[in-house]
């Protein structure tokens, strides 16, 4: 005697699959037999023989479509993770499994990251203490910050980006764009900052040992803005992990899939980026899937009441 279909197929399987098996077994079982065997209905499944969709199949099509929006207004830069949250925020229930299997199904793969390669030119000076020790939090915005720079490859040659983070929210709290990377690079970020009125008294700024950082220009601008210098161990890239965190997602969502004929083409991208998206839509998942605005945002209300 033959075994029932059920056992031919593994668990999980969809029930338009189901209705195939059944479709090719009617002659040898009885189809309301099999469908109570597999878990389905016989009136689901005459309405796939008439070519009507079943239920989950137009939910899944219709979270197929909501997938793809989200997807595509990320710049495919999302993963199933981040469209599972950006569509729970917009009052869709659905599980994260669901939302891979989806993305699976569609083809949508976000982008991974380039590989890249840690370098720095030590200055001369011994520079200030570590007073951050990998420990990259904050309890107010404003209070401690880090900062790197990286170089943009564009047709007319290199340019220079420098960049300020608030640990508090993963902000973007001030940037600096220039054809070179000198510490007049790096002074105009941390003047941004205060402009934008990101910065409290005492604020700590911690950097690797690069020769910027440990120059006295730097250490007098950090003494005009009444901030507090912090230095990592050189060439130890978690010391300075979440700046180089950053510029692993610039590259990997926007760099190394963009040709910029200019210096100039390139830094309108960069500020569209960091301004628009990182710092006012991007969701951060070590911010429980909120953007650095709502969190900063979020902390003001309550100090308000």
């Amino acid at each position: 005697m033959r075994s029932p279909p059920a056992t031919r197929l593994r668990s999980g399987t969809k029930p338009e699959e189901w209705f195939a098996l059944i479709a090719a077994e009617k002659a040898n079982f009885a189809v309301a037999r099999m469908c109570r065997w597999v878990g389905v209905s016989a009136s689901g499944y005459y309405a796939w023989c008439r070519g009507v969709p079943t239920r989950t199949a137009a939910a899944r099509a219709e979270l197929s479509v909501q997938v793809r929006r989200v997807f595509d207004a990320s710049n495919g830069t999302y993963g199933y993770r981040r469209v599972h949250a950006q569509l729970g925020r917009e009052g869709h229930v659905c599980c994260d499994k669901l939302v891979a299997q989806v993305m699976a199904d569609e083809g949508l793969v976000s982008c991974h990251p380039a590989p890249w390669r840690y370098k720095t030119e030590q200055g001369v000076g011994s520079g200030p203490v570590d007073l951050i020790g990998r420990d990259f939090t904050a309890t107010r915005p404003g209070v401690r910050f880090v900062g790197d720079i990286t170089q943009i490859d564009t047709w007319e040659g290199p340019a220079y980006l420098s960049t300020m983070i608030d640990l508090f929210n993963r902000e973007i709290a001030g940037w600096s764009f220039a054809d070179n990377y000198h510490t007049d690079l790096i002074c105009e970020t941390v003047a941004m900052a205060r402009r934008n009125g990101r910065v409290r008294r005492r604020a700590v700024f911690h950097s690797d040992r690069g020769s910027q950082y440990t120059s006295r220009q730097f250490a007098g601008c950090l003494k005009v803005n009444r901030m507090r210098g912090s230095m990592g161990r050189v060439g130890t890239c978690y010391d300075n992990a979440v700046a180089e965190s950053f510029f692993a997602s610039l590259k990997k969502e926007l760099v190394d899939r963009t040709v910029f004929p200019t210096r100039e083409h390139a830094r309108k991208a960069i500020a569209n980026y960091i301004e628009i998206w990182y710092n006012q839509q991007r969701l951060h998942s070590v911010l429980e899937y909120q953007t650095p605005n709502e969190v900063r945002e979020g902390f003001r209300k309550p100090t308000a009441a």
